[in-house]
């Protein structure tokens, strides 16, 4: 149940910090230019100066260092794994020699930098949805994909159906811890047993998730047409996003950093 409450994207924490104040074009802009930038680099010292400017980014967006850290917890067994898959399957140095099995010094570093760009990615990506509200994050979104209107992309269709996407992880993740305590209290173990055992112990809260993730989405559907929604031909907004020369200056930056490490390491 802990690790339900340790995934962090889709969540977002109000608050009045630098990062808050930008706009949402510049979050998602330095948020792609981030994951570029970890596909980019492949030494130690690359991956040192993307942590560095994270660090910088949870600094300046005031939200608990704990709480970006606190997203990595479910992802520990897939870290595990990508650390593992480097380390026995790597040809190399060897460090030791198990029957078949053999360790070397080039899976060990592969594997560790791996494990680093999947956490460095997971950190980068939440910081977006811990800083930009839903409403601002379809508008920044949808901003972005206007100029495809042009060619037949429905801009603001996939901008709200991807904001609705990410808000709703938190809410179905909550609505399983429910659903298991639930269960829990009528006897139900999600821990005892081999793998198939917990597989098959996870049918009685996987088959109430998502009929309550269809009425969730049935009652969405009913609120929005009580509303008036119409799609986004010719909707205007009450708050107009202003790219502004605190943008200018948080982009400029980005590009000189993603530009300066890509190219260095």
């Amino acid at each position: 149940m802990a690790l339900f409450k340790s995934i962090t994207i889709g969540q977002y924490i109000p608050g009045n910090s630098t990062i808050h104040r930008l706009d949402p074009r510049t979050k998602i802009i330095g948020t792609v230019l981030l994951i570029v930038l970890l596909f980019m680099v492949d030494t130690f010292w690359g991956y040192a100066l993307a942590a560095l400017a994270i660090a910088a980014i949870v600094h300046l967006s005031e939200i608990p260092p704990r709480l970006v850290l606190r997203g990595l917890r479910p992802l520990f067994v897939i870290l595990l794994l990508t650390v593992s898959l480097h380390l026995f399957m790597t040809e190399g140095d060897p460090i030791f020699r198990f029957w078949i099995v053999e360790v070397t010094w080039q899976g060990l570093s592969r594997g560790i930098m791996m494990g680093v760009r999947l956490a460095l990615l997971v950190m980068g990506t939440s910081l977006l949805t811990l800083t930009t509200s839903p409403i601002n994050l379809t508008d920044g979104i949808e901003g972005l994909l206007k100029p495809g209107k042009r060619i037949g992309i429905p801009a603001h269709e996939l901008a709200m159906m991807m904001t609705i996407a990410l808000r709703f992880i938190p809410t179905l993740l909550e609505e399983a811890e429910k659903i298991m305590k639930a269960q829990m209290a009528r006897g139900a173990d999600f821990q005892g047993g081999g793998l198939l055992q917990r597989a098959k112990s996870l049918i009685p809260l996987l088959v109430p998730l998502f009929v309550n993730a269809f009425r969730r989405a049935d009652e969405l559907a009913i609120a929005m047409e009580a509303r008036g929604y119409r799609g986004g031909e010719g909707r205007t907004k009450f708050k107009e996003l202003h790219f502004g020369r605190r943008d200018a200056i948080a982009l400029a930056l980005a590009f000189g950093f993603v530009a300066v490490v890509g190219l260095l390491f």
